[in-house]
């Protein structure tokens, strides 16, 4: 808490706020826990089948900038709750709809959209109600407190599944628990005041040439997010059997690593620079991709599962260096508008090629193997690291 207070403006409602990431992330948790199992073994959807759904559960990524424009007199509180309307509805939903394709991505649709609204919102927040110099670990923060209810959510289901059959009921009444959870996270954000004044960059696409390379940047981590997320988990699935008490072990493990790497990495962002660590962390992905796609032809099967769950961990916290091309935004902006409209555009030019890489990645899968697949991950990763290389940082007075 003391740590919290030395980040964070005091007036600020950053408490409010970390409340409510916590029990969105426990809610998450939970969801992320079941359900590329439930897709699986529920819908029966095949490695295409999930990167169709992909396409729609990133769809509205891409359409941010569009809804942000409509709300552009709201602040980004507001949005921000807004957002939890929507992921309430979508999981609600989820719990009650037929497991049928059509209707279950429908609700995956619908809670992405109100994910993705809050996600813009929740850096912008997070370096609102930060000190000045501590963008980053406001952000490592804000990651923290997140993992750390999605480590909750993760445990609860390892639990459950380990006492209870697994069984199409108990995955309903995941989905209903989770929903009930959003709804406390809602209420939480209704503590948040509207601080944050409306923005009428918001009223359009918000572009500068001089943010021309954090959009850049945003494509090419898009993509490498992308293969991990949709197709890192339905590998472990659908190639190596993994069952949900195993799969939610695996994400449960992964949260503790990126809980304490978190703070570390946004000290290190702002100690080193986010140019430094823009560069470096897909040196390491390099060797994490290699391993997810060619263990299996190395190692025995059993092996080779365990290396691909260790590489996924892995990329699950070099993902975390993301927070650098944040750090840039505020470092080159005029006003904290400025970088709320920046960084929701960003998300929505991440998604242009995520949405993409979700429907395709899927025949990739198919046609090519999963070598390929991760292939493109290791070597867009490559081009995101020269291309951050490119960035002039501006150098600090003494």
């Amino acid at each position: 808490m003391v740590r919290l207070q030395k980040i964070f403006r005091p007036e600020s409602k950053y408490r409010a706020f970390f409340l409510s990431v916590l029990t969105v992330g426990l809610a998450y948790g939970l969801y992320k826990g079941v359900i590329d199992n439930y897709l699986a073994e529920v819908v029966g959807m095949s490695g295409f089948d999930k990167g169709v759904s992909e396409f729609f559960r990133e769809l509205p990524g891409l359409l941010l900038v569009f809804i942000l424009a409509v709300l552009y007199t709201f602040s980004a509180e507001r949005i921000y709750r807004i957002g939890a309307v929507f992921m309430l509805v979508g999981m609600a939903a989820q719990a009650v709809v037929p497991a049928s394709r059509v209707m279950v991505i429908l609700c995956i649709f619908v809670y992405s959209l109100g994910d993705h609204m809050q996600l813009g919102m929740r850096n912008t927040l997070s370096l609102q109600y930060s000190r000045k110099g501590c963008g980053g670990e406001a952000l490592g923060m804000q990651n923290a407190v997140q993992q750390i209810g999605t480590l909750a959510g993760y445990l609860v289901i390892i639990a459950t599944f380990f006492l209870l059959k697994n069984s199409y009921r108990l995955y309903r009444a995941v989905f209903a628990v989770s929903a009930c959870i959003i709804g406390l996270s809602f209420m939480a954000g209704l503590r948040m005041t509207d601080e944050s004044a409306s923005d009428a960059n918001k009223r359009r696409f918000y572009f500068r040439r001089k943010y021309s390379k954090y959009y850049m940047l945003e494509v090419f981590y898009g993509t490498r997010k992308q293969v991990f997320f949709t197709f890192g988990p339905y590998v472990l699935v659908l190639f190596y059997g993994a069952n949900a008490m195993v799969i939610s072990a695996l994400f449960a493990l992964s949260a503790v690593c990126s809980f304490f790497a978190s703070p570390l990495v946004g000290k290190i962002i702002d100690r080193l620079g986010y140019k430094i660590v823009m560069v470096s962390d897909t040196l390491i992905l390099v060797i994490v991709c290699f391993f997810y796609g060619f263990a299996h032809h190395i190692f025995p099967r059993n092996i080779a599962f365990i290396v691909c769950c260790v590489n996924y961990i892995l990329d699950s916290v070099i993902s975390l260096a993301s927070m650098a091309s944040n750090v840039y935004v505020q470092d080159i902006s005029d006003s904290p508008e400025e970088v709320r409209a920046t960084i929701s555009t960003g998300v929505s030019v991440n998604h242009l090629i995520t949405i993409l890489i979700a429907l395709f990645g899927g025949w990739i899968w198919e046609t090519l193997g999963i070598e390929t697949l991760f292939i493109l991950s290791a070597v867009l990763g490559l081009c995101n690291s020269a291309y951050a290389a490119t960035i002039k940082v501006k150098k600090k007075a003494v």
